[in-house]
C-alpha cells in the first residue's frame, strides 16, 4: 500500500533529520564569513548596491569600510530559534502570528539574501506562504520579486508559483485549487515548494473529507520530500497521525506522532503532538 510505504520511509528520513539537526554548531553569532577567512557580524552591516558597508566599527573593520558582495563567501551561525516556530505556526492556521515572528528575521538578515547559508531565503518563503494565506496579494507580490532577485537561478521563484496557488479565492472549485497544488509536487521543483504544496493540498482534502487522499497527501512531506524542512516533515506526522487515529490504525499513529515530536523543535508542534500521542494511548 502507497501510505504504507510512505510511512516506512518518513519514519527513516526523519530519524536522519533530526539526528542531523542534534549535530548543528553551538550557539553564535551570525557572520558574513569572506573569502579569506575573516567573519562580519550581521548586526554591523547593511547592503549598498553591491557593497556590504560597515555600520560600526566591527571585527577589526573600520565604520564605513566598504566589502565587496563578491568578497562574501557564506554565511555562519546559529539558526534563528524564530525560524522553526514561526514556521510552525504559520502550518497550524496562525499565519498573523507567524509573520510576528518571522519579519524581523527578514530585517535583520536581509543584509545575507543572495550569500551561500543564509537563514533569509527560508524565511522568506515561509513569509511569502503566509501573506498567502492571508490573502495579502501585494505582499505576496513583493515578497516573491525579493526571492527572484536574491537567488542566482534566472527568472522567477517557484515559490511565486505556489504563492499564487494559494492565493486562489475560496470561490474557485476545490478540484482546481487541488489540481494546481499537486502540480506543484514534481520533482523538477525545490523540495520545500513540494512540500508546502503537498501540505496545503493535504488540508484541503481533509476538509472535503477525502482522508485517504489527504493521508498520502500528508506522509509525501517526510517520505519524498524530506529536504524540505524538519518542521513541515514534523507537521505532515503529526496530521498524519491524526487521520490514523480516526482510521483505527493507532500503532501507526503513536510511531509518527513520536517521530513528529523528536523532529518538531520545541516548538507549538511539539505541544499538539504530546496531546494527539496521549490521547492514543
Amino acid at each position: 500500500m502507497f501510505s504504507s510505504y510512505i510511512l516506512r520511509t518518513s519514519l527513516l528520513l526523519g530519524a536522519a533529520v533530526v539526528s542531523s539537526s542534534l549535530s548543528a554548531s553551538a550557539a553564535d553569532p551570525v557572520r558574513i564569513v569572506l573569502q579569506n577567512g575573516r567573519g562580519v557580524q550581521i548586526s554591523a552591516l547593511s547592503l549598498q548596491g553591491e557593497n556590504l558597508v560597515l555600520k560600526t566599527a566591527s571585527d577589526g573593520f573600520n565604520a564605513g569600510q566598504l566589502l565587496p558582495l563578491g568578497s562574501a563567501s557564506h554565511v555562519f551561525g546559529e539558526r534563528p530559534p524564530e525560524l522553526n516556530a514561526g514556521i510552525a505556526l504559520l502550518l497550524l492556521g496562525k499565519p498573523s502570528d507567524a509573520l510576528k515572528l518571522l519579519e524581523p528575521i527578514l530585517a535583520e538578515h536581509g543584509v545575507t539574501s543572495s550569500i551561500p547559508g543564509n537563514f533569509w531565503l527560508e524565511t522568506a518563503r515561509a513569509a511569502l506562504v503566509a501573506y498567502a494565506v492571508e490573502g495579502n496579494s501585494p505582499k505576496c507580490t513583493e515578497m516573491g520579486k525579493a526571492l527572484s532577485d536574491a537567488t542566482p537561478m534566472p527568472g522567477t521563484d517557484p515559490f511565486v508559483m505556489l504563492g499564487r496557488a494559494l492565493l486562489m479565492p475560496p470561490t474557485t472549485a476545490a478540484v482546481e485549487r487541488e489540481t494546481a497544488l499537486r502540480d506543484l509536487t514534481t520533482d523538477n521543483l525545490p523540495a520545500d515548494v513540494c512540500a508546502y504544496a503537498s501540505i496545503y493540498r493535504a488540508n484541503l482534502l481533509k476538509t472535503l473529507k477525502r482522508d485517504t487522499e489527504a493521508l498520502e497527501a500528508y506522509l509525501m512531506v517526510p517520505g519524498l520530500f524530506p529536504s524540505g524542512g524538519m518542521i513541515l516533515n514534523a507537521f505532515a506526522e503529526f496530521n498524519a497521525g491524526g487521520i490514523l487515529v480516526e482510521l483505527g490504525r493507532k500503532d501507526e499513529a503513536a510511531m509518527l506522532l513520536k517521530s513528529a515530536i523528536r523532529g518538531s523543535g520545541s516548538t507549538l508542534i511539539t505541544a499538539e503532538a504530546n496531546k494527539r500521542l496521549e490521547s492514543v494511548k
